[in-house]
């Protein structure tokens, strides 16, 4: 690909039995970040490690910048590194922690100074240039960490799950950090994480790992309102499935039955009578309506199993036609009690048949 800034080629890597990384094919664009998401075990941290050069792949080869450097030794890549566990020199202070990089590199010292004032501008901790590590907060570190990353400019940033020491509300202001600086900055990068919304809130595009192999890659929209197995759709976001058959297919819409109902849906292209499908729609996209609420397609009778409060939203667990378990999300203004009999409307435009692998 002519605007490439990383290829992976055929990659695979394998320790004994298990196959790390099975023939990786993945290019990601110059100033793109790109999420590598996936359960532990499914291969990224293995393929950022190729990328590095700290793993040789078994098969396979990888380019930076147009250059394949699947021989090439780890400083002679020109890659910034962001680490989940911070490592910062305790002993040194944020700017000799963030001088590091450039020192071993014989810059001369004013050269030095100036990019490590640029790089703490960049992440906002030009004042805390004298602190040491055990002086700063959580978050305060992860940003020095990205400063060292990224102060001798290079030409691609990675980050191996770099928020996952945080508590969640630092996470979630990191998120916004890493986005903005990255986006200023219009470098490449790769960000490997197992966290779905770390993906959904940082990334240009999103690869869906498992076992080793590449499941599905698109835009953060594309992966979560379009998954194209059930793997990925569970492993994004929260889903129901239903196992049913075609009845009949009228142009772009097709009627499935499933659990003694008649669902209406999109087409499955080639779809026809009597074929085994699987439906899937999200929680949050159902319509929960009183008992004696309004009828019509999709359409049906249901009962509460259980209720979650979770304070904006409720969760509940129903059960409808003949025994089907659904999940439903929804405000929590209006509530339903366990044992209420109530409506359930199925979306029908999104919802979606995906395949079952």
């Amino acid at each position: 690909m002519a605007d490439a800034m990383i290829e992976f080629r055929d990659v695979t890597k394998r320790y004994g039995a298990l196959v790390a990384n099975d023939r990786l094919s993945l290019s990601i664009r110059r100033g793109e970040l790109m999420t590598l998401l996936g359960p532990s075990g499914c291969g990224k941290t293995t393929a950022l490690r190729c990328l590095t050069g700290y793993v040789q792949p078994d098969e396979g080869r990888i380019f930076l910048d147009g250059k394949d450097v699947t021989d090439v030794p780890t400083h002679q890549r020109e890659l910034g590194m962001v680490f989940q566990n911070f490592a910062l020199f305790p002993h040194m202070t944020v700017r000799d922690n963030v001088t590091f990089p450039l020192m071993i590199r014989n810059l001369p010292k004013p050269e030095r100074e100036r990019l490590v004032l640029d790089a703490l501008r960049l992440v906002r901790l030009e004042g805390y240039a004298g602190h040491y590590p055990r002086q700063l907060s959580g978050g305060q570190q992860q940003r020095v960490g990205l400063a060292r990353a990224l102060v001798y400019h290079p030409k691609v940033l990675l980050l191996d799950e770099p928020l996952s020491n945080l508590d969640a509300k630092l996470r979630e202001e990191m998120r916004f950090e890493i986005k903005e600086v990255v986006t200023r900055l219009g470098i490449t990068a790769m960000y490997v994480t197992h966290d779905q919304g770390e993906a959904l809130a940082l990334s240009d595009r999103v690869a869906i790992m498992n076992r080793g192999r590449l499941q599905q890659l698109g835009t953060p929209e594309e992966i979560y309102e379009s998954p194209n197995s059930r793997f990925v759709a569970e492993f994004i976001g929260l889903s129901n499935f239903l196992d049913g058959s075609v009845d009949t297919v009228r142009g772009e819409t097709m009627t499935v039955a499933t659990s003694g109902l008649a669902i209406e849906t999109r087409a499955l292209p080639g779809a026809a009578a009597g074929q085994k499908v699987l439906l899937f729609f999200r929680p949050n996209e159902i319509e929960l309506l009183p008992a004696d609420g309004e009828s019509g397609s999709n359409t049906f009778p249901a009962k509460v199993e259980k209720t979650t409060y979770l304070g904006d939203t409720m969760d509940y667990r129903l059960v409808i036609g003949d025994g089907a378990d659904l999940r439903l999300q929804t405000d929590a203004r209006h509530r339903y009690a366990v044992g209420e009999a109530v409506r359930v409307r199925l979306p029908r435009v999104r919802s979606w048949v995906v395949e079952e692998r």
